[in-house]
């Protein structure tokens, strides 16, 4: 029973990563830009939470979805603010404005709440499940990452048949082309980061309910392993990014639990390399050829 319970909590973790790579994955394949301050929206959205929960007393359902509208309007401001201009700069100006959005986000949540972990009350009140006799108990916690990740996975599929959804994958693929067709570029790209930025929200409720521990770094190490997760699915494919995330997950927590929990980032790390090395696009990513 102990290797399901394991497994279990990997699917959990892993639907995490996945939801947070959801964001990596859009913004990446319809800006083809690395929002690498997408992890730090995610402890914004669970200092959110804390927040409206503990100084007010604000019902734990309100609180999420307080969040989640917190983030999203961070997700457009930042993108107009710090992105729009640099859309036609260079990768490397991008990346690194990306890396000084990371860094603001941190210091002022350092300055705001301070340096102490603080105590993450879980938003989840579903009773945990008995299974087999008492033997295989699951959290309430995992019940509801698992369903949101599945729902938020099917909502955005059935999103991207829709006006707004035909009018990112028609910027992904050609914003001139789009242009000319009548799609509005920018709102579209907002559009996308404000999705990517809402998604975050709940993936930072999702994960402090996990592990009720909250401080200005909690999203600095989730964000660099869904952005794995992204790349490890094929990044730019949503349903790459559950399949990352998912895989991810499982081996995290297999490792920790029978290797070392020392070298489990260490093994996620490896694993990815490999898989990078054998499928250099990821186990969706599309090759995409270039005329000359």
């Amino acid at each position: 029973m102990s290797f399901l319970s394991y497994l279990i909590n990997g699917i959990s973790l892993g639907s995490v990563y996945a939801i947070i790579a959801l964001g990596y994955s859009m913004v990446y394949g319809i800006a083809k830009m690395l929002n690498f301050a997408h992890g730090d929206v995610i402890m914004i959205g669970g200092f959110v939470v804390f927040t409206a929960t503990s100084a007010t007393g604000m019902n734990p359902l309100l609180a999420v979805l307080l969040s989640v509208v917190v983030c999203t309007v961070l997700g457009v401001v930042i993108e107009k603010v710090a992105y729009r201009p640099l859309r036609n700069a260079s990768p490397l100006a991008v990346l690194i404005t990306a890396i000084g959005v990371s860094y603001l986000l941190q210091n002022v949540a350092l300055l705001m709440f301070g340096a102490n972990p603080k105590s993450f009350t879980s938003v989840v009140k579903v009773p945990a499940l008995n299974l087999v006799g008492g033997d295989l108990i699951i959290s309430g916690e995992t019940i509801v990452t698992i369903v949101s990740c599945l729902v938020i996975m099917a909502a955005l599929s059935m999103f991207m048949k829709t006006k707004p959804g035909q009018a990112m994958l028609a910027v992904s693929e050609d914003k001139g082309a789009a242009q000319l067709m009548g799609v509005n570029v920018n709102a579209t790209i907002s559009l996308t980061f404000a999705i990517g930025s809402g998604l975050a929200a709940i993936a930072g409720v999702l994960l402090c309910s996990a592990y009720p521990s909250l401080t200005p770094y909690t999203g600095s190490m989730p964000g660099i392993k869904a952005f794995v997760a992204a790349v490890f699915g094929g990044i730019g494919s949503i349903p790459g990014a559950l399949i990352g995330g998912l895989i991810l997950g499982v081996i995290e927590i297999l490792s920790k639990a029978y290797i070392s929990s020392q070298l489990s980032d260490a093994i996620v790390f490896g694993v990815l390399i490999i898989v990078l090395l054998v499928k250099p696009t990821g186990i969706l990513g599309k090759k995409i050829s270039e005329k000359v």
